[in-house]
């Protein structure tokens, strides 16, 4: 067996997002997922996860999870064998998208919880498929599922999330950025940016996808994945 996948869903998203990645890894390898739920800080969320990882892993995240995975890192780089992001954005958030994320929190408290997700992944953030019905509504009942706090506390996380170049800087292990083609949420050019910044980064775009590509091109983030976590090791 291979060392142990965790998983840190994004924005209001559970095990499901990773669903057909789980179920052709879990063969060779046992799947861990953490929701980042606990706390309002992304480095909380971090802090909240820490003793219940195993003792060494290979961190796979999207979105928030992903700024989540970055600072598990910074907390315990000797634990993490290797490091997947996706859709995730390694800058502070600016200000105007703050504002507009607030506007959505209190959607949120008045009990519009469904109409602050159609704002948050509406449904141009999904590349047009025979599935992108199927897509949305899943992110509907995802979101149903965790719940307005959950909500609440990862949208503040998300608002305060700090700046992880230094970090990234640092990150000597593998690393893999893979990027939805048509991401209008997190572009392309950010994500390159972000497999740049780390000295063993590497940069793979997932065609015909936007920024639920595990749910959008299973078979291709699935392959991708694979062959990054089955590559040799590189010194640090």
């Amino acid at each position: 067996m291979h060392e142990p996948l965790v998983i840190i869903p994004g924005m209001m998203a559970d095990a499901r997002l990773f669903l057909p990645q789980m179920v052709r890894l879990g063969a060779d390898r046992a799947c861990q997922v953490c929701i980042a739920a606990q706390g309002e800080t992304v480095e909380k969320m971090s802090e909240a996860m820490m003793a219940g990882l195993p003792p060494k892993f290979a961190l796979l995240g999207h979105g928030l999870g992903g700024d989540v995975a970055l600072d598990i890192i910074r907390r315990a780089p000797d634990r993490v064998t290797r490091v997947i992001l996706m859709a995730t954005d390694p800058l502070s958030e600016p200000p105007q998208i703050a504002v507009e994320r607030e506007t959505r929190m209190v959607m949120a408290r008045a009990g519009r919880l469904v109409d602050a997700m159609a704002q948050e992944i509406p449904p141009s953030a999904v590349a047009d498929s025979p599935w992108h019905g199927e897509i949305m509504a899943l992110v509907k009942d995802m979101a149903l599922g965790l719940g307005e706090g959950v909500f609440l506390r990862q949208s503040r996380a998300a608002q305060r999330r700090p700046d992880q170049q230094k970090t990234m800087r640092k990150v000597r292990l593998p690393a893999l950025v893979l990027a939805g083609r048509q991401d209008p949420l997190v572009p392309l050019r950010r994500q390159e940016f972000t497999a740049t910044l780390m000295p063993y980064g590497q940069f793979t775009i997932i065609e015909e996808s936007g920024h639920l590509a595990p749910l959008e091109q299973p078979e291709a983030v699935s392959d991708a994945i694979e062959a990054f976590l089955n590559g040799p090791m590189m010194l640090r």
